[in-house]
């Protein structure tokens, strides 16, 4: 899972996130999926991927997943960075990287960690895995 963005930086109990992003119509969920693991974790992802259902976050953004089996060094990411005001309305830009830290934990901590419309993909993943 990922955290960054100065907004979450002393948040962390569903605070952390799959990689994702905007897209339009001219890529597939997928294709930006892919696109967006890269420009955050600066790995490319190839070969079967697995749909898992899209989740609705509070602010109404749906959210697509993908899984794939694999074996990723969480300390090894390295990602694109974006400029933003900070802080707000203080008339000051600055860089920030797009994911301050990456990491794996046991199931049931993720569940704790990550935003909670994305427990859903936790629990659909897990389902798939033990049938």
């Amino acid at each position: 899972m990922l955290h960054g963005g100065p907004y979450w930086v002393n948040k962390d109990v569903g605070a952390w996130s799959i990689p994702k992003g905007e897209f339009d119509d001219t890529e597939t969920p997928l294709q930006a999926a892919i696109r967006e693991f890269h420009e955050e974790t600066g790995t490319m992802l190839r070969g079967e991927f697995t749909e898992l259902q899209p989740v609705v976050q509070k602010a109404g953004k749906q959210v697509y997943a993908f899984a794939q089996k694999g074996n990723l060094d969480a300390a090894s990411i390295q990602c694109n960075t974006f400029k933003m005001e900070w802080p707000p309305k203080s008339g000051k830009w600055q860089t920030f990287p797009e994911v301050a830290k990456a990491a794996w934990f046991p199931v049931q901590v993720a569940k704790e960690k990550i935003n909670p419309a994305q427990i859903a993909f936790l629990d659909e993943l897990l389902s798939k895995i033990n049938s």
